[in-house]
């Protein structure tokens, strides 16, 4: 059987954020999912580094796994901690922002 989730090993449990280290001035992600209508990834972010603002197609789905992050969605900033889930709608710009190290898993579902 062809599995559409790679990247991740099959039928066991994982610890989802001990799957990507930190690492100061570096944003590291590993894809698990990766579909014309949804892509699945893992990100954590050093202090300091970000994603500049820009605009999706698609809802994407920010859950915080560790730390804490700025992230602005249409010029409006909020701050998500661990354990938080924020979306971002599509086509309205945003952007993220690492005020200490995080990591976090993003679901983007393509319109």
């Amino acid at each position: 059987m062809n599995s559409l989730v790679k990247n991740l090993p099959l039928s066991e449990a994982v610890n989802l954020a001990g799957l990507v280290n930190i690492e100061a001035g570096k944003i590291i992600s590993r894809t698990f999912v990766q579909r014309p209508e949804v892509t699945v990834t893992l990100f954590s972010f050093g202090a300091g580094e970000g994603v500049s603002t820009h605009s999706a197609p698609g809802d994407a789905i920010v859950q915080i796994l560790e730390g804490e992050a700025k992230i602005t969605i249409g010029g409006n900033p909020l701050t998500a901690k661990t354990g938080d889930i924020v979306v971002m709608p599509a086509n309205i710009p945003h952007a993220v922002d690492a005020e200490q190290d995080f990591k976090m898993l993003l679901t983007v579902i393509n319109h």
